[in-house]
């Protein structure tokens, strides 16, 4: 039998840079964002858990209850990884888990996928594209002080995807915060596996980037897993 697959979506955030309102609930493309994030993530899993902060909490159950109505939402905490332990302690049983950013609805079942075979294969993995600009480091005067290599550099998306027994061990064990759950199985020493992302596949922050994503909808169908980035195997190992 196929091992069974949870997702935890991420939707306990403040939108502080959107200007007002909840940027969850945004009209994209004639519906609620967190609508695409749900449909899409909820078509490539088994368990779905929709992490909400408690003022949205009502407004995001009705919207999962249309798309998907087995799913369970709770209440996140203060920080980001309390969000994803309240995920976990809701998802039923499962072997492995995907965790997505709830601000990311342009994502694809086809990066789901194929962050899910990474992690079978090496037990974490994380979409990602390479860094293609010229980075600088900065001093905190506002100058520039030394160029960086952009060799071995990627931007970390999400999906990204564990077994789900590395993930609890490394939310009981490690402390202190993290930007990501990847960079919690870092501290394990656990491989975390590098996945093509998609350029498309971004996080929605301000005004601006809606706009963007309701362009990209708009513009044509999402590409496959892995455009704009790497062969589909990924980085050399």
């Amino acid at each position: 039998m196929r091992e069974a697959v949870g997702a935890i979506i991420v939707a306990a955030g403040r939108s502080e840079r959107m200007g007002g309102g909840d940027k969850l609930l945004a009209a994209l493309a004639g519906r609620p964002l967190i609508a695409h994030t749900i449909a899409a993530i909820a078509a490539a899993v088994d368990e779905l858990v929709l992490v909400a902060a408690d003022r949205n909490r009502a407004a995001l159950e009705a919207i999962a209850a249309t798309i998907a109505p087995s799913a369970r939402v709770v209440v996140g905490g203060r920080r980001r990884r309390d969000s994803v332990t309240a995920g976990l302690v809701a998802l039923p049983d499962c072997e492995y888990v995907i965790v997505h950013d709830g601000a990311r609805p342009l994502v694809t079942a086809a990066l789901v996928e194929a962050a899910l075979a990474a992690a079978r294969a090496f037990g974490a993995a994380t979409c990602a594209v390479p860094v293609s600009d010229t980075v600088k480091r900065g001093d905190a005067e506002g100058f520039v002080r030394s160029t960086v290599s952009r060799e071995g550099l990627w931007l970390v998306q999400t999906p990204q995807a564990f077994r789900r027994d590395l993930l609890l061990r490394a939310h009981a064990t490690v402390e202190g915060d993290a930007t990501d759950d990847a960079a919690l199985v870092e501290q394990l020493e656990a491989p975390v596996r590098l996945v093509p992302g998609s350029a498309r596949n971004i996080k929605i922050t301000t005004p601006a980037d809606l706009a963007l994503a309701e362009a990209l909808l708009a513009s044509s169908p999402a590409p496959p897993a892995g455009t704009n980035a790497p062969e589909q195997g990924g980085p050399p190992a």
